[in-house]
């Protein structure tokens, strides 16, 4: 199955939401007037996009029908598509990751799917032909550093781990020097994921910030915050909490497959202007892939 097959099916239930609120507007089209547009930004809000993402859609769709003399419903569909694609198109979609070792600090809250997420970048990664080692540096939370084996296995990657309630930025120290010993690509650094204290969250950011820093001081580095697609507007708040305490370079987004709130990623990316890079679209280690706002919009419309 091909990607956007893949992404179809994927979002399926996002589709359905979508299409049912946007044709239920469509159905009764008479001509393209304020009345419509209205109805299609209520159709936007109610599928997740947020008001304030939504509103301006509805702004950038009213000034193009003005301007083109839009007058058919096929032709307002294809203008609202382009709309929304112009919106996640806020940078580029590819890891940057043109030096050897290049450092992927992966960020998020506990449950929203981070260990899977990573243990499925590797797998992305290795299979085109990256040599990867990834760092279990989430040392706080009970059976983390388990699960993160499971995936590095699956990968076939190595892995640096110690015990439960090491330092961090320790764990991620000696994965440095484990990735300059193999010559590998890349280092994937897991992290914890606490936001209900976020001074210990920033602390511990910083210092393994310090260590990358310190002794990969010319790696090319992103920071990947992973959200959970089935939270919805919650994910546009820790964004924003985990904006507060590190430079977020892109956005994984996870579990899209169980969810109608697919929505929400153009909310995201529009309010925060940072790119989505992966999108998880199923429970296999092959079903994350590189996100391509085009593809999502048609998938999705």
């Amino acid at each position: 199955m091909g990607f956007f097959d893949k992404l179809k099916n994927g979002l399926g239930k996002t589709k359905q939401n979508f299409n049912e609120k946007i044709n239920n507007v469509f159905s009764n089209f008479r001509k393209v007037d304020e009345e419509l547009l209205d109805e299609l930004e209520e159709a936007l809000i109610m599928s997740d996009i947020g008001i304030e993402t939504s509103t301006k859609i509805i702004d950038n769709l009213r000034t193009r029908i003005k301007k083109e003399k839009i007058q058919d419903e096929e032709a307002v569909k294809n203008a609202l598509r382009e709309e929304m694609i112009k919106l996640l198109d806020v940078g580029t979609n590819k890891l940057n990751l043109s030096t050897s070792p290049s450092v992927i600090l992966v960020v998020g809250v506990n449950g929203v799917g981070k260990t899977t997420s990573i243990g499925k970048i590797a797998n992305n990664l290795k299979k085109s032909g990256k040599k990867v080692v990834i760092a279990a540096a989430d040392t706080f939370r009970a059976a983390a550093v388990e699960q993160i084996e499971i995936w590095a296995n699956r990968a076939d990657c190595d892995l640096v781990k110690c015990k439960e309630g090491t330092d961090p930025a320790s764990v991620v120290f000696d994965a440095i020097k484990v990735a300059k010993e193999k010559n590998a690509d890349v280092l994937i650094c897991d992290t914890a994921g606490r936001l209900h204290n976020k001074k210990n969250l920033m602390d511990e950011l910083g210092k393994i910030n310090k260590v990358i820093n310190k002794e990969l001081p010319e790696s090319s580095k992103e920071v990947l915050l992973v959200l959970d697609g089935t939270t919805g507007q919650n994910a546009i708040m820790q964004v924003k909490a985990f904006k507060e305490t590190t430079d977020i370079t892109g956005i994984v987004l996870t579990k899209l497959d169980g969810t109608a709130k697919g929505g929400v990623v153009i909310g995201i990316v529009a309010e925060n202007k940072i790119p989505v890079k992966y999108i998880g679209v199923g429970e296999g280690i092959d079903d994350m892939e590189v996100f391509n706002s085009e593809d999502f919009v048609k998938a999705i419309i």
